[in-house]
């Protein structure tokens, strides 16, 4: 079957809009906003939803709803996404329901076999239970993920006097993804936009209205949804304290030959001389790069990128380190701080700290205060004493998953 994943997250979340710290360890400097570009363990829970289906192998397309509002808050939640199963946004709509039929229109082109309808806000679903919602649907036009009610229901009057208790025998608490027979479902949305109807408070609840049979595939407790500031922090703790520190360093040299400037953290800066080297020979960038896949244990710069492929001449030593900061990614890691040093007569670094940290945060989602940048002479001993190239050291501390670390 061609599986779709449409995930929703196109609402204004304004019960966790104070979610967003600005320091400690889950801070991503996305700043306040909607509660799913929030940070909860250095990642977006918009980018750790995306990453449970593009990770789990039968999805074969991701289709993101977001509001028409947030396309940089996406951009920079999926910035240096390194799977290839995510699809162009859809824009959602004015109510959850409306998004989801967006979204559906978006998927109708290529017309999926099965579409899991998934809450952003929820960014830890397993893959056991896409998998089983997955599973339910080989016999079932819906299925649901769910957890058994276990706890004694009551109903209230008016004045929140109990006036009943409720039997819990039968009943399931809907959450998310739910998954149908594509062509069902959005036969279903159309119809009830077609007749004005926008009180369902799922997609299941539309596919009863249609008359498709729901199954129930009993969920996992921890696939929690994010609606409060409060579960943004506990998240955030939680997660944290799941990772495991790794520290990477990296070092580079180039020598300088003709030319009338140097790339040095990602900031041109005019000299007498450039640096010699296949790509922009930029130093501090190249010796970044190591810094994170040494933290990993992937490889190095000359592994990636080596300087006999023509196709990195003269490339922007950037493109290296999104690269190396994808891969962090891709371990469910993040990165905490980064600390440089250039070894270098001249130029002088420090009228273009600024510069270089700013751009090297933008690149690592880092606050410039995370990023560490000195420069030293060599007191006229060796090849930098005698202004014969430019030298530089980085180091990179890295979190990752405490499983991944083992």
């Amino acid at each position: 079957m061609r599986i779709a994943a449409l995930i929703v997250a196109a609402g204004r979340g304004t019960r966790a809009a104070s979610g967003q710290s600005s320091g400690g360890l889950g801070s991503s400097g996305l700043g306040a906003g909607p509660k799913q570009y929030a940070a909860i363990g250095g990642r977006t829970v918009l980018t750790r939803a995306i990453d449970a289906f593009a990770r789990h192998p039968e999805i074969t397309e991701i289709k993101v709803v977001i509001h028409a509002d947030d396309g940089e808050l996406y951009e920079r939640a999926t910035a240096g996404f390194g799977f290839g199963k995510l699809a162009p946004v859809a824009i959602g709509g004015p109510s959850r329901q409306a998004s989801v039929l967006r979204g559906l229109e978006a998927l109708a082109d290529t017309a999926p076999d099965v579409v899991l309808i998934h809450d952003a806000a929820r960014p830890f679903v397993s893959s056991k239970t896409i998998s089983n919602v997955i599973a339910a649907l080989r016999d079932r036009p819906a299925a649901l993920a769910a957890l058994p009610v276990t706890d004694t229901l009551k109903r209230t009057s008016g004045e929140s006097v109990v006036t009943e208790t409720v039997a819990r025998a039968g009943l399931w608490r809907a959450q998310t993804p739910q998954g149908f027979q594509f062509g069902p479902i959005i036969a279903a949305h159309r119809e009830a936009a077609k007749k004005n109807l926008d009180t369902f408070t799922d997609d299941a609840a539309i596919a009863e209205w249609a008359g498709l049979e729901v199954a129930v595939v009993e969920d996992s407790t921890g696939n929690i949804k994010i609606t409060t500031a409060e579960d943004i922090e506990l998240a955030d703790r939680q997660m944290t304290s799941a990772l495991e520190p790794r520290t990477g360093t990296g070092f580079d040299v180039h020598r300088f030959c003709e030319g009338d400037h140097v790339w040095l953290g990602g900031v041109k800066i005019p000299h007498t001389h450039k640096l010699e080297g296949h790509s922009d020979a930029d130093v501090v960038l190249h010796a970044l790069t190591d810094a994170l896949l040494g933290a990993i244990g992937d490889g190095d710069i000359g592994q990636h990128f080596p300087p006999s492929d023509p196709k990195w001449k003269g490339a922007a030593s950037r493109l290296f380190l999104e690269d190396a900061v994808r891969r962090v990614r891709e371990t469910g890691g993040r990165i905490g701080n980064v600390d440089i040093t250039v070894l270098a007569e001249a130029p002088r670094i420090g009228p273009h700290r600024p510069a270089m940290q700013n751009l090297i945060g933008e690149v690592l989602d880092l606050p410039p205060n995370r990023v560490g940048i000195k420069a030293t002479t060599m007191e006229c001993m060796g090849f930098v004493g005698r202004r014969e190239g430019i030298a530089a050291m980085a180091s990179a501390m890295v979190f990752v998953p405490a499983d991944d670390a083992k």
